[in-house]
């Protein structure tokens, strides 16, 4: 049984740390966010995955992340540590995903590049500054729960502004 417990441990470590990414020692969360903004364009603009079935997986791993940072933090002292950066991949991925539903078809790749470079740009922004309701779970729930809800709330401030600008440009 201890090998198989040591084998889930592994498993879960390299989920919560994005494949050991969290482990980098300068801006661990940065770089976790420009690797998912990498991941997501690779995704939908080479490979052609539609958006809709990434969402689905978003959400899975968001339901899978909370689970997994908690057995991750069950231990320590420091209940959001720098390593865990899957709710860096979980908050930059909602932006993304978002505006690729809401823009699937042909794109200009300049424009494209543009809002990626926005979008990651915006997620880091919030994520760093923690405007409320970001800050709220941050300093609330010292758990898992707080850990990746303060992400997702920064992906939906990106959402909102996107949105903002889209109208008042239309």
């Amino acid at each position: 049984m201890l090998p198989l417990l040591k084998m889930f441990k592994k498993i879960n470590f390299l989920f919560v740390t994005l494949f050991g990414i969290g482990k980098i020692s300068k801006i661990p969360g940065s770089i976790a966010s420009l690797v998912t903004t990498m991941l997501l364009f690779f995704l939908f603009h080479i490979i052609n995955i539609s958006p809709n079935i990434i969402l689905i997986i978003i959400i899975i791993i968001f339901f899978l992340s909370i689970f997994a940072v908690n057995i991750f933090i069950k231990e320590l002292d420091n209940k959001d540590p720098k390593e865990v950066v899957i709710d860096e991949f979980i908050g930059q991925s909602i932006p993304i995903c978002l505006y690729e539903i809401a823009h699937e078809g042909i794109k200009d790749t300049s424009q494209l590049l543009t809002f990626y470079f926005i979008m990651f740009i915006l997620f880091r922004i919030f994520d760093i500054a923690k405007p409320y309701p970001v800050s709220y779970y941050d300093k609330n729930f010292k758990n898992s729960f707080g850990v990746v809800m303060d992400d997702v709330c920064a992906g939906l401030y990106v959402v909102a502004i996107l949105v903002l600008y889209m109208v008042i440009t239309s």
